[in-house]
């Protein structure tokens, strides 16, 4: 992979630093421009987390991914819930809103997209912001649709496991020879399971079964300790079905990177509210999250929170959320 990358003149991996916000995050060892903190900031916030009866530990910061589409065949079947021309100027919208990737998906019959559109979303979210990631999805089962996501300048592209099975380990040795980034969907155990094997680094578990269509409440949330602990070697994002803010801080607090939002974005005037809800605040370690210290939330700075910022973010009962 580094040797394609250097090739492509790419001196990062652009998908794997959204996922995890390092660039967003100055205390991040991996951001090249970490700052390091003078002894009164550590002091302060060793105050702070006392405060809340807790011990000095590293924060990290969420990351918020929208999936574009049209519609979704399977999971809401004869249901349109978004009208574009261009997925390109809708990749834009999300990104200046302050997404951090966008998941572009190119299948007509089943999202409504369009290959030509993953170009035109590269080009797009490039002239605005250099940091997030865009990402081609697809139902992958021939190794020329990663040739095709290369070409449209795509970050990276995302690998089903319940569709290639046994295939996997092969497309991710492909995507890493031409310098691809993949992000692997998985549902069950052993898909999880599979993709570790495989090194995979960017995983997404999702609730929703691909097979049947049917919507697995909280599948993500048990798969969560399958995974290192916060900044571990393995990225992971979760997605499927959300549709709150208590949904999203659930995922983000059992250790997930990042959540992906399709349908409730896409489908709603007041998604910059539903971003800036993963957005601005930071995280407790993952180990924290079976510590019952849910009530305890901190600000994009890291400083305690006196109540949740939970207000006039979108929830099912809203009249207005899905257009």
């Amino acid at each position: 992979m580094a040797m394609s990358y250097v090739q492509d003149g790419v001196k990062r991996k652009r998908l794997a630093a959204a996922l995890r916000r390092v660039h967003d995050d100055p205390d991040n060892v991996a951001n090249p421009n970490a700052r390091r903190r003078s002894y009164d900031e550590v002091e302060r916030g060793e105050r702070l987390m006392e405060g809340g009866g807790l011990v000095e530990s590293s924060m990290r910061r969420g990351s918020f991914v929208v999936d574009v589409k049209r519609r979704s065949g399977l999971s809401y079947p004869g249901e349109t819930f978004a009208r574009y021309d261009d997925a390109g100027a809708v990749a834009e919208a999300m990104v200046r809103l302050g997404a951090d990737a966008v998941l572009v998906n190119v299948d007509y019959h089943s999202y409504g997209g369009d290959i030509a559109e993953l170009g035109s979303a590269v080009r797009a979210v490039r002239a605005v912001n250099d940091r997030a990631a865009v990402v081609m999805k697809d139902v992958v089962v021939d190794e020329l649709q990663l040739g095709l996501a290369k070409e449209a300048g795509a970050d990276g592209i995302v690998l089903c496991a319940t569709v290639l099975g046994p295939a996997l380990e092969n497309f991710l040795n492909l995507a890493t020879v031409i310098g691809l980034e993949t992000i692997v969907e998985c549902h069950t155990y052993n898909e999880v399971r599979a993709a570790l094997d495989a090194l995979a680094q960017n995983i997404m578990v999702t609730n929703r079964d691909r097979i049947t269509g049917e919507l697995v409440a909280d599948q993500a949330i048990k798969l969560a300790g399958m995974f290192p602990g916060s900044g571990g070697p393995i990225v992971t994002i979760a997605g499927g079905g959300i549709t709150t803010t208590d949904q999203m801080k659930r995922l983000l607090a059992v250790g997930y990177d990042g959540v992906v939002v399709g349908r409730a974005a896409m489908g709603s005037t007041r998604a910059p509210e539903f971003i800036r809800a993963v957005r601005d605040r930071t995280l407790l370690p993952a180990e924290f999250s079976q510590w019952g210290l849910d009530e305890f939330e901190f600000d994009v700075d890291g400083n305690l929170m006196s109540e949740p910022k939970g207000g006039g973010v979108p929830s099912p009962g809203d009249a207005d959320v899905f257009l």
